[in-house]
């Protein structure tokens, strides 16, 4: 498994602060591009809200997890808002387990 299928995984281990989904399932995280010249890492990802209060809190935990990499040297997490977030971004079985 490459490094950046490894890094797809280690976001998955981050839950969504207000729904008990990771934010992968939860369709949150669009893009992961790893420089291996110079171990700079590059996550493209979205809120469920532009306005969402804990976006703090989402962007050190992606920057924690991705440093646990060695490979790792430093981690630019950029939030976009196009395209807006939607449920039909989720996973069917996050979907499922939400009820929708």
């Amino acid at each position: 498994m490459n490094l950046e299928n490894k890094m797809w995984e280690k976001l998955s281990e981050i839950m969504d602060p207000e729904v008990p989904l990771n934010i992968v399932e939860m369709g949150l995280v669009y893009d992961v591009d790893f420089n291996p010249e110079n171990g700079f890492t590059r996550i493209v990802m979205t809120l469920t809200t532009p306005s969402c209060p804990l976006h703090s809190k989402i962007r050190k935990d992606v920057e924690d997890k991705l440093a646990e990499f060695k490979e790792v040297q430093e981690v630019k997490v950029e939030f976009v808002f196009d395209p807006k977030w939607t449920l039909d971004m989720m996973t069917p079985e996050a979907r499922a387990k939400i009820g929708r």
